[in-house]
């Protein structure tokens, strides 16, 4: 099985997707609902999925943001995930890493719209790079 967390950046490109036919991120967000890769995540994590969700520029119905969440948290793990002391470009990024650490020993991505928030980390990779990870698992 693949683990992947997933940053707010790829759930939001998701559900703004214009052509979601032709969107990395909406196909990544597809594939965890599908069951094809298993999303780890924490409810710091959750929270920030929601809030972001939530803002007036997205525009998005709140039923629409509440089957997201709900069907993404269906098909993902919940972990309690220990502080690393990492420290990255954005503070509010470092959940995202710790989670992605804790479950490293599942060989865990960090799929992220915004690599350049996670200098140094192998295991931050595009939504597109994240695809050809899959490819080469199914």
């Amino acid at each position: 099985m693949v683990y992947a967390v997933i940053d707010t950046n790829v759930i939001v490109s998701a559900a703004i997707a214009k052509n979601p036919d032709k969107s990395n991120p909406s196909k990544v967000i597809e594939l965890a609902l599908s069951g094809v890769f298993t999303p780890i995540f924490n409810d710091k994590i959750v929270n920030e999925y929601r809030e972001v969700l939530a803002r007036p520029k997205f525009n998005l119905a709140e039923e629409k943001r509440d089957v997201l969440i709900q069907e993404f948290l269906k098909c993902g793990i919940n972990v309690d995930a220990p502080k690393s002391g990492k420290e990255l470009p954005d503070p509010k990024d470092v959940v995202f890493y710790d989670v992605a650490l804790a479950c490293r020993d599942k060989n865990t991505s960090l799929v992220t719209g915004n690599t350049k928030h996670f200098p140094g980390v192998r295991f931050a990779v595009t939504p597109k790079e994240f695809l050809e990870i899959l490819a080469k698992e199914i």
